[in-house]
């Protein structure tokens, strides 16, 4: 059978290079997009992948991305819009720069990847497109105005491509994560201590995982176990959907 193809951005590292690693073990020829060519490129020679630099908050360069992928393997079969950064301020504080850059990589992007693989998928009548939004996807907190609503909007765009994809056998489904241990997380825990004025030792047990019911940070491969699933035929019948793995978080 020939090899499906799967193009997953934001893969050099965290939850986006797990993702690519569980797909290329399961068989996929997996094109990892990223912009740090240096580590996405020695992540891809290592698990077989086709890596190319990208800058997602170019309109152009997501298209070109696309026809990359469909010139070297003929077609995408599964996207994985990962791509993603972090900025935690008060709104006043909040600059209007990182604000357009925010929702530019993580709500325009997901959007024109979706419509520049769409024709692939509708010729084969069959296709993946998993959104790895958040849980903040689901839910609020303060001090992540842009982050959330990209993520908040990444849900509507989810389940509006569900309805128009289905008829087609293209199935959008998102995943919601609660804090996953990833160099974006870690990053964030000085700028979290700063905002909330608390030690950064305390930012974990006192922020990130306060809401938890399983108090612990979820691993990356869990991430990509769940891109796994949903891609198979068991999940055939699932589209419009928030696959959450929160630690209990959405609960109460």
């Amino acid at each position: 059978m020939e090899k499906r193809v799967a193009l997953v951005t934001g893969a050099a590292s965290g939850i986006g290079l797990a993702v690519a690693e569980s797909l290329a073990n399961a068989g996929y020829q997996v094109v990892m997009a990223d912009v740090n060519a240096e580590i996405g490129g020695q992540q891809a020679n290592r698990i077989g992948g086709h890596f190319v630099k990208v800058d997602l908050t170019d309109a152009s360069a997501c298209k070109a991305l696309v026809a990359e992928a469909v010139e070297r393997f003929g077609s995408v079969d599964v996207l994985v819009n990962n791509a993603g950064i972090q900025h935690v301020s008060p709104i006043e504080e909040f600059p209007e720069e990182k604000w357009n850059f925010i929702i530019s990589l993580m709500l325009t992007a997901p959007f024109l990847m979706t419509k520049y693989c769409w024709p692939y998928m509708k010729a084969k009548g069959w296709g993946r497109i998993i959104n790895i939004s958040s849980v903040h996807g689901l839910r609020a907190s303060e001090f992540k105005s842009a982050y959330i609503s990209a993520k908040h909007g990444m849900m509507g765009l989810t389940k509006t491509s569900a309805l128009e994809g289905g008829p087609h056998g293209i199935t959008v489904n998102a995943i919601c994560p609660a804090y996953v241990r990833t160099p974006l997380v870690d990053n964030q825990i000085d700028a979290q201590a700063k905002t909330h004025g608390i030690p950064r030792e305390d930012v974990i047990e006192t922020i990130m995982l306060k809401k938890a019911a399983v108090k612990k940070m979820i691993e990356p491969s869990e991430i990509g176990d769940a891109v796994l699933y949903i891609c198979s035929d068991s999940a055939s019948c699932m589209t419009g959907t928030d696959f959450t793995i929160d630690c209990g978080w959405t609960a109460s």
